[in-house]
């Protein structure tokens, strides 16, 4: 696949596939005649970056991440731990969204509720008058 049918495909720009690129976030991608061919292990890797971006995981986070796992199995544990803590980072997250998420519901469906039933008797008392 070319950088355009990537970027069409993930919905990332091209510019930021090859800011990753550059950064060591994604790895250098394979060339022909000085075009950028992906192939599925890239697609895999691009799936995983974007997937930790979504899970908050920055960019910096992301460059160490991809550092270590270049380095091999002996950094294992400390990979492994960036994602406990991302996950843990969004566990929070999530929680929050959640409390969020209930006070928007009590807003819509009984103190909103509440205020449009008395406009709705209001109007109506006096549509009888």
């Amino acid at each position: 696949m070319t950088i355009k049918q990537v970027s069409e495909k993930y919905q990332v720009s091209e510019d930021t596939l090859r800011y990753y690129e550059k950064i060591g976030v994604l790895r250098p991608v394979p060339r022909k005649n000085g075009i950028r061919c992906y192939g599925q292990r890239e697609l895999d890797n691009i799936e995983f970056v974007l997937c930790m971006r979504a899970a908050g995981l920055s960019v910096e986070t992301l460059e160490r991440y991809m550092q270590l796992f270049e380095m091999g199995d002996s950094t294992a544990e400390q990979r492994r731990q960036i994602l406990i803590d991302q996950r843990n980072s969004l566990v929070k997250k999530l929680e929050q969204m959640q409390e969020a998420l209930k006070r928007l519901d009590y807003k819509i469906d009984v103190y909103y509720t509440e205020i449009l039933d008395k406009e709705k008797k209001m109007l109506r008392k006096g549509d009888e008058k």
